[in-house]
């Protein structure tokens, strides 16, 4: 089969991981007979250097025309002095409001093996942690209206029924292939909006009579995570507040570095990227944990491309790398040995055969 993939690399230590990800799917590729022609496009701090815009008609253009996009990450302290609309960040807002991107999946996944590097008491994750973090993507206070006036701003939260409807949908379809339980997190006890979030999810549930719904606060939510991960299956939130949360669930797995995210459309269209920054303090050294890049692959392989198996093929590789001790530098113990960006990529590309 043949796929285009749009690939953005981005800023900092997005080429870097970026590469990873794509040498892994090339060997994916190669073992599986898949054609994957790859379409680099700019977005972000390079794109304003380049071009004078964080993102480019061109490379909405090409998104457009191919079947899923991966993006590294965007930003730095290069860009911090411009103005909001302007900053590379806004890139990525662009990007999920043209590409009509409303999903965004984040699993959050403890490694066995790296159970060691979670900041939890070890009997708070014993025996493992899988959540999955559904976020409303285009929504909520990072698209609503918005202004400043002299010593006054505003960022306003705006919520429609039918977006809260499709997000829904999403995270009970999730939960039914996997515990069958979602949690649904919002502040109704002093929004409007949360309310009807609320509202709406326990209505979308009636028509999954095998799922599990409860609610919590976001507060709540916020100290739960760090209490008991392991009661949730699928977290289902808005936007703002999946932000947080999902952050927060990378670092009880042990670095953000190993966590993927996709963001999908209709038809299951979708751009895949790590949850991390650009991390420019790094950037060039050879530092980067590209896993959450790689993983992020293999989330593209299984919802938008459909090719389950090549996607556990990808699963499996990063399992086994770790079970043989090789650790980047933001996984290792003291006494470890750290292998380079460039070396856990070939390490993962060597164990998909």
């Amino acid at each position: 089969m043949n796929y285009k993939i749009a690939v953005i690399k981005g800023d900092g230590i997005g080429p870097e991981i970026v590469g990873e990800a794509v040498k892994v799917l090339k060997k994916i590729g190669e073992k599986y007979n898949h054609n994957f022609e790859f379409n680099e496009v700019l977005a972000g701090g390079i794109a304003i250097d380049k071009t004078g815009k964080n993102l480019p008609e061109e490379t909405l253009k090409v998104c457009k025309s191919s079947d899923a996009v991966i993006l590294g990450a965007v930003g730095g302290p290069k860009w911090d002095s411009l103005p909001g609309t302007e900053r590379p960040e806004k890139a990525l807002l662009g990007l999920r409001k043209e590409l009509n991107l409303y999903s965004n999946i984040r699993p959050a996944v403890m490694f066995d093996v790296l159970k060691d590097t979670c900041p939890l008491k070890p009997e708070i994750v014993q025996g493992g942690m899988d959540i999955v973090i559904v976020r409303e993507l285009t929504g909520g206070i990072y698209f609503g209206k918005k202004f400043t006036e002299g010593d006054y701003a505003c960022d306003c939260m705006e919520y429609s029924k039918y977006e809260i409807e499709r997000i829904a949908h999403q995270a009970f379809k999730i939960a039914q292939t996997r515990n069958k339980h979602v949690t649904s997190v919002d502040k109704s006890n002093v929004l409007e909006t949360s309310r009807l979030w609320r509202k709406t999810v326990e209505e979308i549930a009636v028509n999954y009579p095998n799922v599990k719904l409860d609610h919590l606060y976001v507060d709540n939510a916020a100290m739960q995570l760090v209490v008991n991960p392991k009661q949730f299956d699928v977290i289902l939130t808005e936007n703002m507040f999946g932000d947080i949360l999902s952050d927060e669930a990378s670092m009880i797995t042990g670095s953000i570095g190993m966590l993927p995210s996709a963001s999908l459309g209709d038809n299951n269209f979708g751009m895949y990227e790590p949850i991390h920054g650009s991390a420019p303090d790094i950037a060039g050294q050879g530092k980067a944990n590209p896993i959450a890049t790689i993983l992020s692959i293999s989330m593209m392989l299984k919802y938008t491309l459909g090719l389950q198996k090549e996607s556990d093929s990808i699963e499996n590789a990063v399992k086994k790398a770790l079970e043989d001790g090789h650790r980047t530098l933001d996984i290792a113990k003291k006494g470890e040995k750290i292998v380079t960006t460039e070396e856990m990529g070939n390490i993962i590309a060597e164990r998909i055969n």
